[in-house]
């Protein structure tokens, strides 16, 4: 790390959040206080990923986006870590309807701002109707990382009976949505995770965990806090505007789109982490969430 960054790296504490893969806070030089993320190398290709990310970061920034500045990036034989600035402030430990606000309008700044061939867009819309990546060479292909998930989603429906009941109907709800023709907008793609807000004041002052940003449409930001409002009666307000916003974006079948592949992520997570008590909850919000939709058609 210090030959990449060229200064001595000191580490300090762990940082609250991280939930992923762990932040920790560290001093560049004696003096520049920075965040250190090291995770396990998942792929091969995860260095190539995560210079990706950086380059995303670098050119949000330069469009007034609220993210960090990458001060290195670096592998090991088994990890791969950056480095990036400090930002005095804490991690949001949820998400209010005054920070839900602020979000919409921070991701109003990743209008055709894509920059990544890593097209979230056509792939949630894979999720969503199960369709496999042509082999003619007329898509982008994924990430192993997205190919692991969309074979994992598909083997969802023979959890038990509830989950397939739901798998129907997404697949029903999304049969004949077209693919989508562009993928215009930086992607966060995680945006809806309070540690990932970082607030002071009652302001967000930046957006972190930046490393699976891509293309796409920005809808699927807004989607994914949607999902996140059903958490809490006091923000069904606040999703009627996300929805109506969607789709403004996005038509009705692509918001249903997009909502049924953030649907199916949400159910592949606990399912595969063995969390069985959780999935009734998950197969619950997502009937609501396609009811809403029905009714907004």
């Amino acid at each position: 790390m210090a030959s990449t960054v060229g200064a001595e790296v000191t580490l300090l504490s762990r940082l609250p959040g991280g939930v992923n893969g762990g932040a920790v806070r560290v001093q560049l030089g004696g003096t520049t206080p920075a965040v250190l993320k090291a995770v396990p190398r998942a792929h091969d290709h995860h260095l190539d990923e995560t210079l990706r990310a950086q380059r995303v970061a670098e050119h949000m920034r330069r469009h007034g986006y609220p993210t960090p500045a990458w001060l290195g990036v670096g592998a090991t034989a088994t990890h791969v870590w950056h480095l990036m600035e400090l930002v005095d402030a804490a991690p949001a430990s949820a998400l209010t309807p005054s920070l839900i606000e602020q979000l919409m309008e921070i991701i109003e700044l990743q209008a055709g701002q894509a920059s990544e061939p890593y097209d979230h867009w056509s792939y949630a819309w894979r999720v969503a109707t199960g369709q496999e990546i042509p082999t003619d060479g007329s898509a982008v292909g994924e990430t192993p990382e997205q190919s692991g998930l969309r074979r994992s989603i598909a083997g969802l429906a023979g959890h038990s009976p509830a989950v397939s009941v739901l798998v129907e109907r997404v697949r029903l709800l999304c049969a004949d949505a077209p693919p989508p023709r562009d993928a215009p907008d930086m992607v966060h793609a995680d945006l809806a995770t309070p540690n990932n807000v970082l607030v002071r004041g009652g302001a967000v002052v930046a957006v972190v965990d930046i490393g699976n940003a891509g293309s796409g449409t920005r809808a699927t930001d807004l989607t994914a806090l949607a999902w996140y409002t059903f958490q809490d009666p006091l923000l069904d307000g606040v999703r009627r505007r996300l929805w109506a916003r969607t789709l403004d974006l996005v038509g009705w079948e692509g918001t249903a789109v997009l909502a049924a592949a953030h649907i199916l992520h949400m159910l592949e997570i606990p399912i595969r982490g063995g969390r069985q008590k959780v999935v009734p909850a998950v197969v619950g919000r997502g009937h609501r969430a396609l009811d809403e939709l029905n009714a907004l058609r």
